[in-house]
């Protein structure tokens, strides 16, 4: 396709945001028209780089605006303040790429428990397609309202779906041991993630009541289902701040449920990604460093005393989110998937 694509951000000062400039500036079919902020600003000064690059000011939203000029939006704002934004687009034709967390969990009493806020937009929760191509491919090109996955849930998703999907593994006693950089945790100041705190550190947080935690849950026990089973799948996850500027690694623990082989296991995960451009199955241990300002997931799989450990790294503001948003603004409008992402 060469017509190229009037699209918006909305919430256009945060770190996602400013990966997804840089990917929509080289894509050829996208042109960034509108971007929104809190107060009216040159773009460039939200985002130095961007001089000579972007030529815009941004403004407070306005959902006339936005539908004036473009056909899809992009959401990068805080959790809550999405499901404000998103009927407003919608009622005036807007397709919409939510980066928050406020489209994922499909039962609003499981939001409000984990998120402490009243879902006021039901219908938009309904429909809403869970937005990790992998996984739900086939609904995405179709979709008018997509719900793009957490970084920490995609390394996990990625790494564990194989295993649900051919029923490999026990659904309960899965842990997840997750590390992640600082620009995880957003851009606005916060004491944790302050220079003298957080540098020469190393911290878990969130223990037991990490918001990702029914995310990976729903949409595994969703491949689970696919599959035959029923049963719900029950994760232990533990995220930790690293003192690093950005990737995820995961380190995952399973149950199998017969003697597993390392090297089936491997052979069995190339062959389900084989159709994922952005999935590499590698035999050696991943680092960050190797995912680290890419759109890939490396993934690989040992057994270790009986138990399957699945090892997995990508890098949290692209794959983990800007990246990932791209991916399926490409699978909605037509283009390859890998469009702009190389």
């Amino acid at each position: 396709m060469s017509q190229r694509v009037d699209v918006a951000v909305i919430g256009a000062s945060g770190y996602a945001a400013l990966e997804l400039f840089k990917i929509l500036l080289r894509h050829p079919g996208a042109r960034v028209a509108v971007a929104t902020s809190r107060q009216d600003e040159r773009l460039d000064s939200l985002h130095p780089c961007l001089a000579g690059r972007l030529d815009l000011v941004c403004a407070p939203f306005d959902a006339d605006r936005v539908a004036k000029h473009c056909q899809y939006a992009f959401l990068g704002l805080p959790h809550a303040a999405s499901m404000e934004v998103v009927p407003e687009l919608r009622a005036r034709g807007v397709k919409v790429i939510d980066l928050s967390a406020d489209y994922r969990l499909k039962d609003r009493e499981t939001y409000a428990d984990w998120y402490n806020h009243r879902h006021t937009d039901p219908e938009g929760l309904a429909e809403a397609v869970y937005g990790l191509p992998e996984l739900y491919r086939s609904r995405i090109g179709s979709a008018g309202l997509i719900a793009n996955p957490g970084c920490y849930t995609s390394t996990s998703i990625l790494a564990l779906a194989p295993l649900v999907a051919h029923d490999l593994i026990e659904r309960s006693g899965i842990i997840i041991d997750a590390k992640s950089g600082v620009s995880g945790g957003g851009r606005t100041p916060k004491l944790s993630f302050h220079f003298p705190e957080c540098n020469e550190s190393f911290s878990a947080y969130g223990v037991g009541r990490h918001r990702h935690t029914p995310e990976i849950e729903q949409v595994l026990s969703d491949v689970g289902a696919h599959s035959g089973s029923r049963d719900p799948v029950d994760v232990i996850f533990t995220p930790h701040l690293v003192p690093m500027d950005r990737g995820i690694l995961a380190t995952i623990y399973a149950i199998p449920k017969k003697p597993a082989v390392e090297h089936d296991l491997l052979e069995m995960y190339r062959e389900f990604y084989k159709a994922s451009p952005f999935v590499r199955v590698v035999g050696h241990l991943p680092a960050t460093k190797e995912s680290a300002h890419t759109n890939f997931c490396d993934i690989t799989i040992r057994v270790v005393k009986g138990r399957i450990l699945v090892i997995a790294c990508l890098d949290n503001l692209l794959k983990g989110a800007s990246g990932v948003a791209v991916q399926n603004f490409n699978l909605m409008t037509g283009h390859p998937e890998t469009t702009g992402l190389f």
